[in-house]
């Protein structure tokens, strides 16, 4: 107890003692600032310059940390909530068609004073069916120098008019027209080295005229799958003057369907002739089956057929004849170049119609009704085909036929005391048979969207079996045009054709003096044909058309110098 009390003692004195020394010291100074200051100037406090020293500490650490983690992704299917909207169907709108004119009207009128005059009558477009009116007339009145110099009267006329009809059905229609044709021609040319011979125009005038009607039913079938036919009949009646005339009526039918991935048919035809009984008194015929199987595919195709059939004509026995008909093709570069070949043969009917087109001058005694059937009874065919690469397409084909009684014709001179003398007039037909070589080129094509150009070239080889020369046949022909077409506003186009060197015979027996046969050569023809149309609206245009600009002469027959020069204008409108 008695040290602890006296520690305490000793803290409490030495506490005292301290405040003692603190009390003298701020005695002390309280004495020192009461001393007196004199001041002789203001005090104006200022700083010394002093250049300041201002760094940003910098801290370098020179450990790295590399944070490390790892994660992982839970994959939850999300499935969005949707509505289902219907969607409007798709109208499908065809292109629009352009305006059918119910009528269209050509009307022209050229040198040698030739009209020209055509008109088409139809209904508009109908599911139903169509029906209209077509009729044409050409004719020229001009005349043409001879040999002596001398002008005839080489004119001509064709006159066209049908009368037709269609009725559509289901999957079929019904289809017949009313046709009427007339020609007529003057036999003009003459032998120029027989005088005093001054024909009337009536004497040599030759008038042709056919009424006939035809009806057919066939299928509408777009699948060469389904079966298809078509049947047709037609009559016709042909006459010239002189109680010339013949009746003929044409039967036909045809039928076709695939069968185990082959496509097969048949057909049938038969035509009856009955010239008039100052011609024969015995009928003609043909009577012909053709049936046939094929099957093609993108790169190639082929055809295996036949045809019998029954020929009888005017001067001579039935006839049986045989023709195949046999073909293939196939790709060597698809599109570019195809290959064709063919073993075939046909009869081509002599008759009145087609004769005329081709010679109608002949002896106005009945021969054009008795004209032999020309029967090619071999034909052999092939070539190349394709696209040329540039717009267009070609052809290069070779071919041989051995034809027998293939018509050529003879000038008939006689100047005996016959009612009507023939000083060359009219014509003797000749038949005979004849191998046939022939090349043919042709190419056609577009240039851009303004130019298109076509051509053709042929060269033929005829070897005739009692003839010396193919009469009235050319060697070669060829042809090129040229059609420029200005958003479809002017049209215009140049034409060049050609025909090799022909020779005519003249049949001098009948003369009273006997002489032998004469040939007749016409030179090589070059003519050119220029043609232009300026389409004002859709309905009206107006045309032009020159031909033969070069003046060349040109022989249809022997003694028949054509007309030359020719230009037509006119004028097309529609209704």
């Amino acid at each position: 107890m008695k040290s602890k009390f006296g520690n305490m003692m000793k803290r409490n004195l030495l506490n005292i003692f301290l405040l003692i020394l603190i009390a003298a010291d701020l005695f002390s100074q309280e004495q020192d600032l009461k001393r007196e200051v004199t001041l002789y100037n203001p005090f104006i406090p200022s700083l010394s310059d002093f250049r300041k020293k201002s760094f940003l500490p910098v801290i370098r650490d020179t450990n790295v940390v590399r944070p490390e983690f790892t994660y992982t992704v839970n994959t939850n299917p999300y499935s969005p909530e949707y509505t289902i909207s219907p969607i409007k169907a798709a109208a499908i709108v065809p292109d629009p068609l352009e305006k059918l004119y119910k009528s269209h009207v050509n009307l022209g009128l050229g040198n040698y004073f030739a009209p020209l005059a055509e008109i088409s009558v139809t209904n508009e477009r109908s599911r139903e069916g169509t029906y209209g009116l077509y009729a044409k007339h050409y004719s020229t009145h001009g005349k043409v120098k001879l040999q002596n110099d001398k002008r005839v009267f080489a004119g001509y006329m064709d006159n066209e008019v049908s009368l037709f009809g269609k009725k559509f059905f289901h999957d079929n229609y019904l289809e017949g027209s009313i046709d009427y044709f007339q020609k007529t021609r003057h036999a003009y040319g003459y032998d120029t080295s027989i005088v005093a011979y001054e024909p009337e125009k009536k004497d040599i005038r030759i008038p042709y005229s056919k009424i006939g009607a035809n009806l057919s039913f066939a299928s509408m079938t777009l699948d060469s799958s389904d079966f298809s036919y078509d049947f047709d009949v037609a009559y016709n009646y042909f006459f010239s003057d002189r109680n010339m005339s013949q009746n003929s009526l044409g039967i036909a039918g045809y039928m076709a369907k695939t069968y185990l991935d082959l496509y097969m048919g048949a057909g049938l035809e038969m035509d009856f002739y009955r010239p008039s009984a100052e011609i024969s008194r015995l009928g003609r015929y043909v009577v012909a089956l053709s049936p046939f199987i094929s099957k093609s595919s993108a790169q190639w195709s082929f055809k295996l057929g036949i045809q019998l059939l029954l020929d009888r004509d005017t001067a001579s026995t039935v006839r049986f004849r045989f023709y195949p008909d046999a073909g293939m093709a196939f790709s060597i570069v698809p599109s570019y170049i195809d290959f064709f070949a063919r073993l075939s043969g046909k009869l081509e009917k002599n008759t009145p119609e087609r004769i005329i087109e081709e010679n109608p001058f002949l002896l106005r005694n009945g021969s054009l009704f008795a004209l032999p059937n020309t029967s090619h009874r071999l034909v052999l065919s092939g070539g190349l085909k394709g696209n040329t690469g540039m717009g267009g397409n070609y052809v290069l084909s070779a071919s041989y036929s051995m034809i027998q009684d293939m018509l050529f014709y003879a000038n008939l001179v006689d100047d005996g005391p016959l009612p009507e003398p023939m000083p060359g007039n009219y014509f003797l037909p000749l038949p005979d048979d004849v191998e046939l070589f022939n090349l043919h080129a042709g190419m056609n094509g577009i240039i851009g969207d303004k130019i298109s150009y076509s051509g053709s070239a042929n060269y033929y080889s005829y070897r005739p079996g009692t003839h010396e020369y193919p009469w009235g046949k050319q060697p070669w022909d060829a042809q090129v045009g040229v059609k420029y077409n200005l958003r479809n506003k002017i049209i215009a186009g140049i034409e060049l054709t050609s025909l090799g060197k022909r020779r005519f015979v003249v049949d001098r027996s009948n003369m009273s003096i006997p002489q032998e046969d004469y040939v007749f050569t016409s030179p090589v023809l070059v003519s050119s044909n220029l043609s232009a149309e300026y389409r004002y609206t859709k309905i009206l245009s107006l045309w032009a058309r020159i031909n033969n600009i070069d003046f060349s002469r040109n022989y249809d027959w022997a003694y028949y110098p054509t007309q030359r020069y020719m230009f037509m204008i006119g004028l097309t409108y529609s209704l």
